[in-house]
């Protein structure tokens, strides 16, 4: 399965149950440990729990088994781990809270620009 039809799948398994505002960042470059990551949010734990479950059923229908899922038990913030694509399922307070968006979004090079004016 190529990553674009991953990320499809992905997106398809969250728009089935409703996720809200999926945003996809692209990390290559940025990180070594995967180069896709997706964000979406679900409006109270048991539905963040609910999209993040339906993820991994899809991945493993689709033989991609995740590597590894954290925070469903407290369902605030659950992460599915499918190695290429990593998925964060966060509640809206939570998503705000970390902004993961604006994190991956800041460029190296502009950070070491910042730290030159110093």
């Amino acid at each position: 399965m190529s990553i674009d039809e991953l990320k499809k799948l992905v997106c398809d398994a969250l728009e089935d149950l409703k996720a809200e505002d999926i945003t996809m960042l692209d990390v290559v470059g940025k990180t070594t440990v995967t180069d896709w990551i997706i964000v979406a949010t679900g409006t109270s734990a048991r539905h963040v729990k609910s999209i993040a479950n339906n993820v991994a059923v899809e991945a493993k229908k689709a033989n991609r088994a995740p590597l590894g899922t954290e925070g469903e038990n407290e369902g605030e913030w659950v992460l599915v781990d499918l190695g290429d694509v990593i998925v964060h399922v966060m509640q809206r307070q939570v998503r705000e809270y970390y902004d993961l968006e604006s994190l991956w979004s800041v460029d190296a090079v502009e950070q070491r620009r910042e730290q030159d004016s110093l």
